[in-house]
């Protein structure tokens, strides 16, 4: 059986929690945080990570691993209600051959509209403008 690399705490996600990259931040306390892709998907496409040093599913405590699907249900709820969505689309990927690209868990939350596709993923990078803009949206939804 072969084990999984270890975390590199190198990953842009971890540099996103460590404050050294920037992010449109959605939601945030102690043991989680989302925000939004730079590249989405949809408008609205957001992403839910744990605090904890966890590289996927393979290696996260599933306490950690219950409390980030908790915080994607809540973000779930508002982007469907900030969008006016029709549905939810929820994604995430483990490890390269499972389409994984940043070794830091991370659950996809993309608010979708009946007959319009998603963009193919990281093929264009959203005005910052527009993400601030959007990010203000799913705030609002959240009560925030």
């Amino acid at each position: 059986m072969s084990h999984a690399p270890a975390y590199d705490p190198s990953n842009i996600f971890a540099k996103i929690l460590r404050g050294e990259l920037p992010a449109h931040k959605v939601y945030e306390d102690d043991r989680a945080l989302a925000f939004l892709d730079i590249m989405p998907r949809c408008p609205g496409h957001t992403l839910v990570i744990p605090k904890t040093p966890a590289r996927n599913i393979l290696d996260i405590d599933p306490e950690d691993l219950a409390y980030v699907h908790k915080i994607a249900k809540t973000i779930a709820i508002a982007g469907k209600a900030a969008f006016q969505a029709d549905g939810v689309t929820i994604q995430q990927f483990n490890e390269e051959a499972g389409g994984q690209v940043v070794f830091h868990l991370h659950v996809h939350i993309i608010p979708r509209h009946l007959g319009v596709p998603m963009k193919p993923p990281a093929s264009a990078m959203e005005k910052p403008e527009i993400l601030a803009e959007h990010a203000a949206l799913l705030r609002a939804a959240l009560g925030q």
